[in-house]
């Protein structure tokens, strides 16, 4: 059994399909270019109702209430507006950006349509005509939609869809921003412990999706997890339901062998970026054994991040989420700290 759910930091489209849904209008802020020591890289989006709700990020918090004012505007006139924001620029200064850094947004009405693109298949590649606010969208080598792309934009397209780096090609009227939209990285933890529950909120913060497997309903309820997915089941039941890929990173954490072995075995064989087991070295030396017994290769045993986490001495469920939260986002990044 499943529960849906996820992070309001994570996913600011999902929250924007919710308002839609229940028939408020929306705007998608957009950065589109950062010069200097700008806070969110450009791609960072952020959804606003007409209700002034948000959610996401375009600054960290510096100028989410300018943003959240321009777009109500937007809302109401139906027409997209590319904002800049800086330390030497007033507006920009009195919405308290003063990091020294610059920012371009792009606010845009949220159609059903746009929503849909966004909500579907993923990696693709958009293109949005910052002036007049037409879009095409590169999915799967196919382009669709109401601008259509030159062929010094479609190369820009293609190249994005390659190495995943927003750019805007052209100057003024003519600039079109290319931004190549890609899944987010995933954290499956298994076990749904006092660790997890600090863990998954700190996760979805940094960017990932997050999902829970416990078979133990009183453990994986949606009290103890509100806004995240929940699947209620033995990992060797549900992990091959999910799709275990190369963005993926998978943590265990229920300190009993039984279902940490089960959702090792698999991971291990899977192309995830991150295998992490929490328990002492003494525990892992065990688990090795059992892992060994089990026909698991010393390559794939090599794999695992065990003892789970940066070593910062961690003692407390919070610091021990932090130091795997870390170790995670290092690992996604392809950086190691372990020797």
């Amino acid at each position: 059994m499943t529960e849906q759910g996820t992070s309001d930091r994570a996913q600011p489209l999902r929250r924007a399909g919710e308002w839609a849904a229940a028939g408020e209008k929306v705007a998608l802020a957009t950065v589109v270019e950062t010069w200097g020591s700008a806070p969110c890289p450009a791609g960072s989006q952020m959804a606003v109702s007409e209700k002034a709700r948000f959610a996401g990020s375009v600054s960290g918090g510096c100028i989410e209430t300018s943003v959240v004012s321009e777009s109500l505007e937007i809302i109401k006139e139906g027409k997209p507006q590319l904002l800049r924001y800086g330390i030497s620029n007033e507006e920009g200064y009195a919405a308290g950006l003063t990091c020294g850094g610059n920012v371009g947004v792009l606010v845009e009405p949220l159609d059903a349509r746009l929503l849909a693109e966004f909500q579907g298949e993923k990696p693709f590649v958009r293109a949005v005509e910052i002036q007049s606010g037409r879009w095409a969208v590169l999915r799967g080598g196919k382009v669709s939609g109401a601008l259509a792309p030159a062929p010094d934009v479609l190369a820009q397209m293609q190249a994005a869809a390659q190495d995943g780096v927003c750019r805007v090609v052209g100057e003024g009227a003519d600039a079109i921003f290319v931004h190549p939209v890609r899944p987010s990285p995933r954290l499956i933890v298994v076990g749904a412990v006092r660790i997890a529950q600090t863990l998954a909120p700190m996760a979805a913060a940094a960017g990932f999706e997050v999902l829970i497997i416990d078979p133990r309903p009183a453990f994986a309820s949606p009290e103890r997890f509100p806004g995240f997915d929940l699947v209620r089941e033995w990992p060797d039941k549900a992990l091959p339901k999910l799709n275990v890929d190369a963005g993926t990173a998978v943590v265990t954490l229920t300190h009993d062998s039984k279902p940490d072995d089960m959702a090792l075995i698999l991971a291990l064989r899977s192309p995830a970026f991150y295998v992490g087991a929490l328990g002492s070295r003494k525990t892992h030396a065990k688990r090795v054994a059992r892992l060994q017994a089990a026909g698991v290769t010393e390559a794939e045993i090599a794999r695992i991040r065990a003892p789970v986490g940066l070593d910062i001495d961690a003692e407390t469920p919070a610091e021990i989420a932090v130091s795997i939260v870390a170790e995670v986002v290092a690992a996604k990044n392809g950086k190691s700290f372990r020797k």
